[in-house]
């Protein structure tokens, strides 16, 4: 019975490292009750073919790799040919520990003169050295191939991470000599309840602080959107109060025609020349200097001409019919008013040459868009991102760029930064 039952949690060992590994490789499908029911049947079968085939090798084995891939193909959004080749990967993985297995304890030399029951518990504390180095060796692997969530730990958080399935194979390991000569049934099995349990641990512990970082994933992806909402309701605000300008321009115009008439009729010519000028520096003030036949690509970019012009940047651009542009409002949002934002805020620290240059076309079922500014200070990179210099407000910037590069991963198109000559430049292409 007691062997029976040690057997059944090596199999769950075996089983959770098995979810850790396919895990690393695709998202979950379900949550929950239905979670845990493909957990536990699973768990069953395998345990009924390590019992009927116990025997045959070859067909347990192959048996196991068809059923280990059909479960994780349910459990894990991944393809069927994807399952079975990291249900052949993982085998393999598995029978390089068992060899393992098998070299210890020839190493170890646990042979005739021991008795029964020391085999035994020298046998199972190898057995779960080998599965914690399995799980640590699956750790790796997950860290390794960008796992998300265990991509946001820095190295330090990573080593304390590891501590726990380190430690725990220094203390089996130191266990597997210092108790050689147990005596009793019951030492050997406290002995056995110990390892099991740490290794348990490790389990444990790897699940709550994955679960710790997922939920610190979501905290940010939240603020992100928060950021990005209250960056989108300022600019649909500034294209609001550019809509009321121009009701209000609309209804001035008959004061001004009134006004005009007035003037002629009383031939005070020299007053209507200079009301003209007047009239003409407000409208040239004002009047929206971009067309693209796309009403909110237009209120961005008449907003922030007239934004740079006042800062005295110049604003170079280069723009075609954007009418059918297949891209949502707010994503056209993020993307200008990010890009824009950032190159004003850059011109403003240059003494001078402050240009903005934009290009945003349509074209060969294409869609470019790309910005070039001017600049005055280091651009500093991290971990392959831009990292922003800005002090004030510092948890807000640097999170308009992850926003830019969100909705270009999201339309399945491609960006190119580039810094040379105190030039900084942002193109995207996007498929139209």
């Amino acid at each position: 019975m007691v062997d029976l039952t040690q057997n059944a949690l090596l199999i769950f060992i075996e089983i959770m490292c098995c979810k850790i590994f396919y895990e690393t490789f695709g998202e979950v499908r379900y949550k929950g009750w239905i979670n845990k029911l493909q957990f536990m049947l699973l768990f069953a079968g395998i345990c009924l073919i390590s019992y009927i085939f116990s025997k045959y090798f070859v067909i347990r084995q192959v048996t196991g790799i068809l059923i280990i891939s059909a479960f994780m193909l349910w459990h894990v959004k991944i393809s069927l040919k994807k399952s079975f080749v990291l249900a052949v990967l993982y085998d393999a993985l598995l029978l390089a520990m068992d060899y393992l297995v098998v070299l210890v304890i020839g190493w170890m030399s646990l042979r005739g003169e021991m008795s029964r029951q020391q085999y035994e518990i020298d046998g199972i504390l190898v057995y779960l050295l080998v599965k914690i180095i399995l799980f640590l060796v699956i750790l790796i692997i997950r860290k390794q191939l960008g796992k998300k969530s265990l991509e946001m730990m820095v190295d330090a958080e990573w080593l304390i991470f590891l501590f726990f399935p380190v430690f725990t194979i220094a203390v089996i390991s130191a266990m597997m000599p210092v108790f050689k000569y147990v005596q009793t049934v019951e030492q050997a099995n406290l002995l056995s309840i110990v390892a099991f349990g740490m290794v348990g641990m490790n389990i444990i512990v790897f699940y709550l602080i994955n679960d710790i970082l997922k939920r610190e994933i979501q905290l940010r992806e939240n603020k992100i959107f928060q950021i990005q909402a209250k960056k989108q309701l300022e600019m649909y605000k500034t294209i609001s109060e550019s809509f009321d300008k121009q009701k209000r321009k609309t209804h001035e115009y008959k004061n001004q025609i009134v006004c005009i008439e007035s003037l002629m009729s009383k031939k005070q010519y020299d007053k209507l020349e200079e009301y003209l000028k007047g009239i003409y520096n407000c409208w040239n003030s004002e009047l929206d200097v971009i067309n693209t036949n796309n009403v909110i690509v237009n209120a961005i970019l008449n907003t922030k001409y007239h934004e740079a012009d006042a800062k005295g940047i110049a604003f170079v651009f280069r723009v075609n019919d954007l009418s059918k542009l297949n891209v949502s409002d707010e994503d056209v949002v993020t993307i200008l008013s990010n890009l824009l934002n950032n190159a004003i805020e850059a011109c403003e620290l240059c003494d001078d040459n402050r240009i903005i240059k934009l290009k945003f076309v349509k074209e060969n079922d294409l869609i470019i868009i790309a910005v070039k500014n001017t600049f005055n200070c280091d651009v500093i990179c991290e971990d392959g991102n831009i990292k922003s210099t800005k002090t004030i407000n510092a948890d807000e910037h640097g999170m308009g760029i992850k926003n830019v590069l969100k909705v270009i991963e999201k339309y399945g198109g491609s960006y190119v930064i580039e810094d040379q000559n105190k030039e900084f430049y942002f193109s995207i292409v996007i498929p139209a």
